[in-house]
């Protein structure tokens, strides 16, 4: 089962930084089309004020024909001073949030080691269960039995069996849901790559566009939406910061119901767990919508209603999974908040 979760995700996640940052240099392919569409466009900025200003006799203000030359310095230097800026000012939010993903995730593993000890010295502190989770209670169970006792025997084999292929398959799907949480976090991060690669290499021509009149808005849209989309990666931390901190003090809940009550379920424990993985995976395509509400970028809703939908179809795939193995719990919440 432990191949299910061989994939280093870590890894894919620093080859997406790497790709961001290889591809760069492309900016500046882009950057001598960019001055040619910015030239032209200056001298009808230019040339229209100066006339207008003529016309009407009146004296030529010089601030406003600045616009075109300040733009066409950014198209210059676009990699270092437009990028550099704009990374360099959302570098520190990318690592604060991701410093505290690291806290929770560090906190939960050390409460799971926990509870699976105390889980087991449950299992093992009764007569009745510790030969299921312990071979050598097994044996000693098995040597106090006679010949007589084959059917016993044989009841015990079948038990342990269906003990352990119940663990298994359970520990199977919670891992596939792992799997399926890991990987709504890697094409999260893979299409915010995507987007800011194709915003970076085409922005000194959105910024050349910007010099033209009626055209204004291409400057103001194309720094809200890179801030939006560059915003995905500290919200993607701060939501699975959230679960960290949900599953923490499940466990914490679990590990104190374990230590003091003796009549605690633990299955009912790992469904629980399960369900919140299912929301976990629901709620990573929210992500971008949630970025939008920071940064307003226009032009992104249709994007964000199929990544939605999209999520919607995920989520009904893994609850209707998930009743199948969990008793129909999973299944009949996710197909509640669905309807």
């Amino acid at each position: 089962m432990t191949t299910v979760l061989a994939i280093d995700f870590d890894n894919l996640h620093q080859i997406l930084r790497n790709l961001y940052t290889e591809m760069m240099p492309l900016c500046s392919d882009m950057a001598g089309v960019a001055k040619g569409i910015a030239g032209l466009g200056a001298l009808f900025y230019v040339a229209s004020r100066v006339w207008q200003s003529l016309s009407r006799a009146e004296p030529i203000d010089v601030y406003p024909l600045l616009r075109p030359f300040a733009l066409g310095l950014c198209i210059m230097f676009f990699p270092t001073f437009v990028l550099g800026t704009i990374n360099t000012i959302m570098s520190p939010i990318v690592k604060g949030t991701h410093q505290m993903l690291d806290t929770q995730t560090f906190d939960m593993n050390e409460y799971r080691k926990q509870k699976d000890r105390l889980e087991y010295e449950a299992m093992m502190s009764s007569p009745q269960t510790a030969w299921l989770v312990n071979n050598e209670a097994f044996d000693q169970r098995l040597s106090e039995l006679g010949l007589l006792d084959a059917p016993e025997i044989a009841g015990m084999y079948i038990e342990r069996g269906m003990h352990n292929l119940k663990e298994n398959i359970r520990n199977w799907f919670r891992e596939l849901l792992e799997l399926l949480f890991q990987a709504a976090a890697l094409v999260i991060d893979t299409v915010r790559t995507f987007f800011l690669i194709v915003l970076a290499i085409l922005g000194p021509i959105a910024f050349g566009i910007a010099v033209y009149d009626g055209f204004h808005s291409t400057l103001t849209q194309w720094i809200s939406r890179y801030i939006s989309v560059y915003l995905w990666l500290p919200v993607s931390d701060l939501f699975s910061s959230v679960l960290a901190k949900i599953q923490i003090l499940m466990l914490q809940n679990d590990i104190s119901q374990l230590q003091n009550n003796p009549n605690f379920s633990i299955q009912a424990s790992n469904t629980t767990y399960i369900i919140f993985m299912i929301i976990g995976i629901i709620g990573y395509f929210t992500i971008p919508t949630v970025a939008n509400w920071i940064i307003s970028a226009g032009g992104m809703g249709s994007y964000n209603r199929s990544i939605n939908a999209t999520a919607a179809k995920a989520g009904g795939v893994a609850g209707a999974a998930a009743g199948a193995a969990t008793g129909n719990i999973a299944g009949r919440l996710v197909n509640r908040s669905n309807s």
